[in-house]
């Protein structure tokens, strides 16, 4: 493409060196833009590189927090009852996995895009917006049905019937 605006330039305007000087600016705008899209995709992979490890050792070396905090969360839930928990979950499932957000769903998968410095593909985000949901619900369901059926059969019946 560079080559064509070259060569239609010099087939055409060959007047002299003020042409060439425009043209010389123009072509290096145009490789520092190409350089600075590269650079940023590095960048952007980097820092979530960074931030992997970074929590990542935290998981591994943190065990006692973590610990404390799990101790928190558990007690709190416990503590709550189990009307509160189904509500608790259909809530949070609607709003996170929930079908009628699609274009959350779009916002969300496009700005992870960007994160990583992809450019946005709509076919690849449309995809995972119809087939994404679907698995996290399914996954979600079966956690409900496996681990909840063990804790609190009650809290199942009761999520089942807000369900329908």
């Amino acid at each position: 493409m560079l080559d064509e605006m070259i060569k239609q330039y010099s087939d055409t305007y060959i007047q002299g060196q003020g042409l060439h000087i425009g043209m010389h600016k123009e072509t290096i705008q145009l490789v520092k833009r190409h350089n600075e899209s590269h650079f940023h995709i590095i960048l952007h992979l980097s820092t979530n590189l960074i931030c992997f490890a970074i929590l990542s050792s935290y998981f591994i070396l943190g065990n006692e927090e973590l610990f404390i905090l799990n101790s928190w969360i558990q007690e709190f839930l416990y503590n709550l009852s189990d009307t509160i928990k189904a509500f608790s979950i259909l809530l949070v499932t609607d709003l996170w996995i929930g079908f009628h957000s699609t274009h959350g769903w779009e916002l969300m998968i496009g700005s992870i895009y960007n994160d990583f410095g992809l450019a946005q593909n709509d076919q690849i985000i449309s995809g995972l917006v119809f087939t994404f949901p679907v698995i996290l619900d399914t996954i979600v369901k079966y956690w409900i049905f496996h681990f909840l059926n063990r804790v609190s059969p009650s809290l199942v019946v009761i999520y089942h019937s807000m369900n329908e």
